[in-house]
């Protein structure tokens, strides 16, 4: 189980981790220098059964929410600091709504250096804290106040979290392999290693991978899971991967780079996605507005194309295709984050629907309608939708790499809804045998309308079977329908051309 921390600056993260693990998670000179937390620190709770808790604890200065952002992408469980003294401050706030944002329903708080106060504030920062996480998927988390300067209540909260540690149940290992790197550096000894969160599927010395960034092959020597040697590696783990492979150097991977299976998805710069702003923002989110966006452990600028209105009011939800200024690895299901240009505050977030949306019509009904379909979580159930709603089909293998499937899941997929498949002109693409049975009828259809009109014809080229029918056909799709249905007799080939069996060209007139 994945743990972070969140809050302001100076509420006692770095030495509440240290009283729970002992391991003090501030690693560079000027984090000890300054006193506080800049980057990412990790430690780790071994449990008993082999089982172990990592901790990231995460910067509280609104300067370095960008290396927040990264710490929480892909948690499992969050333990908020409230200092009793300060009480709840504006990154209290701020890293709650992100992890509202992203989906972080398990968690609880601490209400840190209780020595300083008495019994009364102590009191009533529990109650504001409670108070505070009452309106998020929070609710209900239960409240540990604790002083690491002096111990108390430190063994409490060690107990509740290793009791949600031992209750955690993995997900499981469903997908293509994908890891979130958040670091990269060289071991003397054992070469480079890569630093990560597990999202998807798994992955074992000797695998090949994949760096989704520039495409580089990268192989697996070693692997330790969540600060142990471990056979595999997945989703739900903190993992460290040696790596392999031609140029590879400890640069070959930075903070925002993927590492996947080979056969998926490449980086992408437009996306569509379901999209909610923060109730706290004194006006509405405008269409084209410049937005910093965080995903996975990545960072880009871009903007937000609102696709059902001109603007979305605070609170509200809406569709919106996101215009990234730099392509970042993204799947259907991944979570994001927004702040405004100067990236000072969070306005909103949301998660991702489509990495593969058109170039034009992005806000068409259909399209709407397609978006509605692809944003069902079961990708059988989204597969079916979406058939039902594109008489031009689906290209499988878009379908496939968009949900971040593995070939065999892919198949079971396809396998599960009918659809008419059709292979040639690029990728394979499915039909809804509604739709299938009306392309066949358009296609007999123009191809009696062509014998009509040119009668001296020998046929159709079957590129054009359905040029005349006014449908805008995938390409391939004319071929594969001269293909079904000469071999159903409902049409004659010869070479590229098609006619109706009982056509005869009549001759030219003189």
């Amino acid at each position: 189980m994945i743990v972070a921390t969140a809050g302001h600056i100076d509420h006692g993260k770095t030495l509440l981790v240290r009283a729970l693990t002992g391991v003090d998670t501030d690693r560079l000179p000027e984090e000890k220098r300054r006193e506080m937390t800049i980057d990412l620190g990790f430690a780790y709770l071994p449990l008993d059964g082999g089982r172990s808790i990592a901790f990231v604890d995460v910067p509280g200065h609104e300067r370095f929410i960008r290396n927040m952002l990264c710490g929480v992408a892909g948690i499992d469980f969050v333990l908020l600091a409230v200092a009793a003294d300060d009480g709840i401050m504006p990154q209290t706030r701020e890293h709650l709504a992100i992890l509202d944002l992203l989906g972080v329903a398990a968690g609880a708080v601490a209400v840190t250096k209780t020595d300083r106060v008495d019994a009364g504030r102590v009191g009533a920062v529990t109650a504001e804290a409670a108070n505070l996480l009452a309106a998020t998927a929070l609710a209900g988390a239960p409240v540990f106040p604790v002083s690491a300067a002096t111990g108390a209540g430190i063994d409490a909260l060690r107990a509740h979290l290793a009791a949600a540690g031992r209750a955690w149940s993995p997900p499981p290992a469903r997908g293509a392999f994908r890891l979130a790197v958040d670091r990269c550096f060289h071991i003397h000894g054992a070469g480079i290693v890569a630093t990560g969160t597990v999202f998807a599927g798994r992955a074992a010395a000797g695998d090949e991978l994949v760096l989704q960034s520039d495409g580089a092959r990268l192989r697996v020597r070693g692997l330790h899971a969540d600060n142990r040697a471990a056979a595999e590696a997945r989703p739900g783990q903190r993992c460290a991967l040696n790596i392999a492979g031609q140029g590879v150097t400890r640069t070959v991977a930075a903070r925002g780079d993927w590492i996947v299976a080979p056969g998926g998805a490449g980086p992408v710069s437009r996306l569509d996605a379901r999209l909610r702003v923060l109730a706290s923002e004194r006006r509405a989110l405008a269409h084209w507005t410049p937005v910093h966006v965080h995903l996975g452990a990545a960072e880009t600028t871009g903007r937000i194309a609102l696709l059902e209105g001109r603007e979305l009011a605070p609170g509200g939800r809406g569709l919106a295709q996101l215009r990234l200024d730099r392509p970042l690895g993204a799947c259907h299901g991944d979570r994001f984050i927004l702040r405004d240009q100067s990236a000072r505050r969070t306005i909103g977030g949301g998660h991702v629907i489509d990495i593969h949306p058109p170039r034009r019509g992005r806000a068409r009904p259909a399209r709407l309608a397609a978006l509605a379909s692809m944003d069902a979580p079961d990708p059988a159930r989204a597969l079916a939708a979406l058939l039902a709603s594109l008489a031009e089909g689906v290209e499988l293998d878009a379908f496939r790499r968009a949900r971040n499937l593995t070939g065999a899941e892919a198949e079971a997929v396809f396998a599960a809804v009918p659809h008419r498949r059709v292979d040639g002109g690029g990728d394979a693409r499915a039909f809804a045998p509604a739709h299938w049975r009306r392309w066949r009828e358009a296609a007999l259809a123009n191809l009696a309308a062509w014998h009509r009109t040119s009668p001296a014809s020998p046929g159709l080229p079957e590129g054009r079977l359905l040029a005349g029918s006014g449908l805008r056909a995938a390409a391939g799709l004319g071929p594969a329908l001269a293909r079904e249905l000469a071999a159903e007799g409902a049409v004659a080939r010869r070479g590229s051309l098609v006619r109706l069996p009982d056509h005869d060209a009549a001759p030219a007139s003189g």
